[in-house]
Formats: structure tokens, C-alpha cells, sequence
């Protein structure tokens, strides 16, 4: 016969052993308890990040290990998308199925740890790739501007179209204008209509000047005889 509490009692110890500064007893009677599962420290040479951390809270039945554990992800932080979560419940379920009639809980918090170090290592390379990108897109750019773009078909009908398009812009903003320096303003229509009727009332005035003719009824009367002598 099993002797269940005997087997819990020394995964329990050996778990305080293993894990002297992760592991948390809550109670012994059932037995529950917390493992902290942090993951690797970083290459030193490579960019660095804050560590990946998952709390696992484990409570064993009565019939543990030949009985599944209870557990639930007590704490986590630093993983990115809420799917991890669903991915590390499903690999602890996982293990719980093929590590029933064993005690388990080393192997469980052992292939949550390799989670979280692949989880820490893909975090870094996508952090590599970006700053790769980054320089290679900022080393083309500085490349086009020092040699310029090379001209082809393509990019010269684009480079044509848009001048023309231009070209057709300026014409006729250009002919707006001269039409619009042509266009007498009111103040130039106002002075020319009063220029026209100052002239209007001058010729006026001089079509009613009156000739007084009596002026000249006398000069037949004349004496010419000055100029008769003149002439002689």
C-alpha cells in the first residue's frame, strides 16, 4: 500500500532543498506551497532585459502523486502576451498527464523554466533583428543620398508625370494673375468714370462760350492806310 503522505512529505523537502529561495510553504495539511521559476540570466554581451517570472502555486490531494496536483499561476511577470499564460497552464497539464504515479512538481517547474528561458531568448533575438533592420534601413538611406536613386523607366514616367502635372499647376496659377493685375479695381473704375465726365462737362462748356459779333461790325472802317504805305 502507498503511503502517501510519507512520498508528499519528501518532495517537499527535497523541493525546500533544490529551491532554498523560490520556495514557500503556505500549509502542510493539505500540503500547499509556492515555487518562484525565474528565467536565465542574459548573455552579458547581448542586449539585456528584465527576467521572466512565474509563481506556481501547488496543492496536493489526497492520492498525490497517483492523483493530479491542484495548481494555478499564482503571480507572473515580464512575458509579453497573455497567451503565454495559456501556453505555460497547458504545458503544466501536460506534464501532470505524463508524470502521474511519480512525484512531478521538479519536472514541472524544470520544463516552466525552459519556457521561460526560450520566451527570454526569442524576446532578445526579435530585439537584435529590429536593431539590425533599424541600421540597415538607416545605412540604404544614407547610400541614397549620397549616389542617388538610379533612373528607370518606371521612376522617370513617375518623376515626369508629376513635373508636367506641376508645370500645369504654375501656368495656371500664372494666368490667374495676369488676368487678375488687368482687372481695374474700384477705386481705378471710380477715377476713370470721373475723369470722363470732367471731360464731358469741359467740351460742354465750350460748345455754349458766346461770340459777341458787334465786336467786329467795325473793321471795315479801319484806317489801313499804315499798311498801304508798307506796302508801297
Amino acid at each position: 500500500m502507498t503511503d502517501y503522505a510519507e512520498e508528499q512529505q519528501n518532495e517537499i523537502e527535497a523541493l525546500e532543498s533544490i529551491y532554498p529561495d523560490s520556495f514557500n510553504v503556505i500549509s502542510s495539511d493539505p500540503h500547499c506551497f509556492t515555487v518562484c521559476v525565474v528565467s536565465e540570466e542574459a548573455d552579458a554581451y547581448g542586449p539585456q532585459i528584465e527576467s521572466l517570472s512565474v509563481t506556481l502555486k501547488f496543492t496536493y490531494t489526497s492520492k498525490y502523486p497517483d492523483a493530479e496536483p491542484l495548481f494555478e499561476l499564482a503571480d507572473v511577470d515580464g512575458l509579453p502576451d497573455d497567451s503565454d499564460v495559456v501556453e505555460i497552464s497547458d504545458l503544466i497539464s501536460t506534464q501532470i498527464e505524463e508524470n502521474l504515479g511519480m512525484v512531478m512538481v521538479f519536472t514541472i517547474v524544470s520544463a516552466v523554466q525552459e519556457y521561460l528561458n526560450d520566451k527570454k531568448d526569442s524576446i532578445i533575438t526579435k530585439i537584435i533583428e529590429d536593431k539590425e533592420m533599424k541600421e540597415r534601413e538607416e545605412k540604404e538611406a544614407e547610400e541614397r543620398k549620397c549616389h542617388g536613386t538610379p533612373v528607370t523607366v518606371a521612376n522617370f514616367l513617375a518623376w515626369k508625370t508629376k513635373f508636367d502635372y506641376e508645370m500645369m499647376e504654375l501656368e495656371q496659377k500664372k494666368a490667374q494673375s495676369e488676368k487678375k493685375s488687368k482687372k481695374l479695381t474700384g477705386r481705378e473704375i471710380f477715377m476713370q468714370k470721373h475723369i470722363k465726365e470732367d471731360d464731358s462737362e469741359l467740351l460742354e462748356g465750350e460748345n455754349v462760350v458766346e461770340v459777341d459779333e458787334s465786336l467786329f461790325e467795325d473793321l471795315d472802317d479801319l484806317d489801313l492806310e499804315c499798311d498801304e504805305d508798307l506796302t508801297s
